[in-house]
């Protein structure tokens, strides 16, 4: 081995175990929403997720086995424009995914309750999935693993 390549390795290790001593797990996720209150609505009546705290208008906080989502207003801390002008918007591709069973049937009721869909249900060697939209239009996608996954 190189000495460059021993450096190099040395500085990997350094900064993983730098990285692991500030990190102390996933906290949640965090979505951008225009109004808390209809979202927690949407989450806990449509979903299922349960209410863990509240604090309106500004943020809540709901969760479902051990994913917290933490829904962010416009007057959340957590919403506050970025330093270079840039405001954080509900919407965009990244996504949470959540596990599901017979999705087929349960598209179709959540299509009965009004949901919006962003895509019909797809179906890959991993499995099927679906992208739906909170009422801010955040995606959440609901996956079926495939039953030899």
């Amino acid at each position: 081995m190189t000495q460059t390549v021993k450096e190099s390795t040395a500085v990997s290790r350094k900064r993983t175990s730098e990285a692991e001593s500030f990190i102390k797990g996933l906290r949640g996720v965090r979505y951008q929403v225009k109004d808390v209150s209809r979202s927690v609505d949407f989450y806990t009546r449509q979903l299922g997720f349960k209410l863990d705290m509240e604090h309106l208008p500004a943020f809540a906080q709901v969760s479902v086995g051990d994913l917290k989502l933490i829904l962010s207003g416009p007057g959340a801390s957590g919403s506050r424009p970025m330093p270079d002008g840039h405001k954080q918007e509900p919407g965009g591709w990244n996504r949470i995914v959540l596990q599901v069973t017979d999705l087929q049937n349960r598209i179709e009721v959540l299509k009965k309750a009004g949901l919006s869909f962003r895509n019909e249900m797809e179906v890959g060697p991993g499995g099927k999935q679906i992208q739906l939209e909170d009422p801010d239009g955040n995606p959440i996608e609901l996956f079926e693993p495939d039953q030899a996954s």
